[in-house]
């Protein structure tokens, strides 16, 4: 009885552990949605731990919730296209980003989240499925480099998405 009693409080700590997000009580600086033509394929937002959003300034965490299925080879697809639009990609390839995203993102499905979490260290993606409360850490750790690309996507001046930077920095209305 006492081995089932530890075992249950055992497992009640670790989902306990993997619900806990690092960015779960940051405040939000603000929500956007990306759609394509008629379609929408994801509301994001933009969290850091005082709800201001600084270049350069961190932790930041970007909450990309998915609209539709996508599998892992399309994002990756579409991250280089951008990284090609901001004229980086040549230094993704060469430091191998491209191969380490596929190989770090899963599939996703409506409903399913890619978080990426950035330090002054670099980032970490995180995963949680549709349908789910638990976040789980996915792939390894990224250097700062990493995290400057992938964030510029997203939040660089130079972005392809002019709207949604500015609504994720909290400089006009989101969502």
């Amino acid at each position: 009885m006492t081995r089932l009693l530890l075992a249950a409080l055992s497992l009640m700590m670790s989902f306990s552990a993997l619900a806990a997000t690092p960015w779960g009580a940051w405040q939000q600086v603000g929500r956007a949605t990306l759609s394509w033509g008629p379609f929408e394929v994801y509301h994001s937002q933009l969290l850091t731990p005082d709800g201001k959003y600084q270049t350069g300034k961190w932790p930041q965490a970007l909450v990309i919730e998915y609209l539709r299925s996508i599998d892992h080879q399309e994002l990756t697809k579409a991250t280089e296209e951008q990284w090609q639009a901001l004229g980086i990609l040549a230094e993704a390839q060469k430091n191998g980003w491209p191969d380490a995203v596929q190989n770090t993102w899963p599939d996703v499905s409506n409903g399913s989240e890619i978080v990426f979490v950035a330090t002054e260290k670099g980032g970490q993606f995180y995963s949680q499925p549709a349908n789910s409360v638990l976040s789980t850490p996915v792939g390894r750790p990224f250097s700062p480099a990493f995290r400057d690309a992938f964030l510029a996507i997203w939040l660089s001046p130079a972005t392809q998405y002019p709207d949604l930077r500015s609504k994720l920095t909290g400089a006009s209305a989101p969502d």
